[in-house]
């Protein structure tokens, strides 16, 4: 693993965004696997700042995200649908058939579970942009006996659904389940980016970097992949050696 740990969020979200495009721009058709909450945020901000400057476009670019709710629409100011627009799509030059996530409003949801599978299959993703979660959370694979590698619906931890209850206006108003890409899916990228922030990840973070690899830190499976980059702001990083 290469480990690099930034004194300030600017420095880490320019680092990070420079890695994406740089692959883009040696690779005008890469497929990128992306993310959604308050991590990522800056990092797109950079990316389309470098759009708007010239210095990348992502025309030929397919992306895919690694999770959506079940049950909110696209047009809900909370699924990833809408979080991936108001942040990059939008403002980038990806053509929206290009662009793809679990439909989380699916009738038939081990269908469109089977279907994105499938899509995975035929693109490799080139680099997977990636957050933890506290309890070591990878996508939305939580820590269990044994984790899925395909593409799954998962019933969603209390302690999850509270960290992402900030969000919704209750904690009622988040929902249960959510469609995730597996454990194996991720894996199969061909670089990972594991972004991490803040002290309050310091713990899961040196457990999954250097503890042993197990279901229940589902992001210590990472340490199985030839080709990862975590980026940590000093305090997420303030545990490690």
């Amino acid at each position: 693993m290469d480990v690099r740990i930034f004194d300030t969020q600017l420095e880490l979200d320019a680092f990070a965004a420079e890695l994406f495009t740089d692959i883009v721009k040696s690779k005008p058709n890469a497929v990128l696997g992306l993310a959604t909450g308050s991590t990522p945020v800056g990092i797109y901000a950079k990316m389309v700042e470098k759009y708007r400057k010239g210095d990348v476009s992502f025309a030929d670019v397919t992306t895919f995200n690694l999770d959506e709710y079940v049950g909110l629409k696209p047009y809900n100011d909370q699924s990833y649908a809408y979080y991936m627009n108001k942040h990059l799509f939008a403002h980038i030059d990806i053509p929206d058939t290009q662009t793809f996530l679990p439909n989380g409003m699916a009738e038939d949801l081990e269908a469109e579970c089977a279907q994105y599978d499938r899509m995975l299959l035929e693109r490799q993703i080139d680099v997977q942009l990636l957050g933890i979660g506290h309890n070591g959370h990878i996508g939305f694979n939580e820590p269990d006996h044994a984790l899925s590698g395909e593409t799954h619906v998962v019933k969603l931890k209390d302690e999850t659904r509270e960290a992402n209850a900030r969000f919704f206006a209750s904690m009622d108003e988040v929902p249960e389940y959510a469609i995730t890409m597996g454990v194996g899916s991720i894996l199969k990228a061909n670089s990972i980016v594991l972004v991490v922030r803040g002290a309050d990840k310091a713990d899961i973070v040196k457990q999954a970097l250097t503890g042993p690899i197990t279901t229940e830190v589902p992001a210590s499976l990472l340490q199985t992949h030839p080709r990862v980059t975590v980026l940590l702001d000093r305090e997420a990083g303030r545990m490690l050696g």
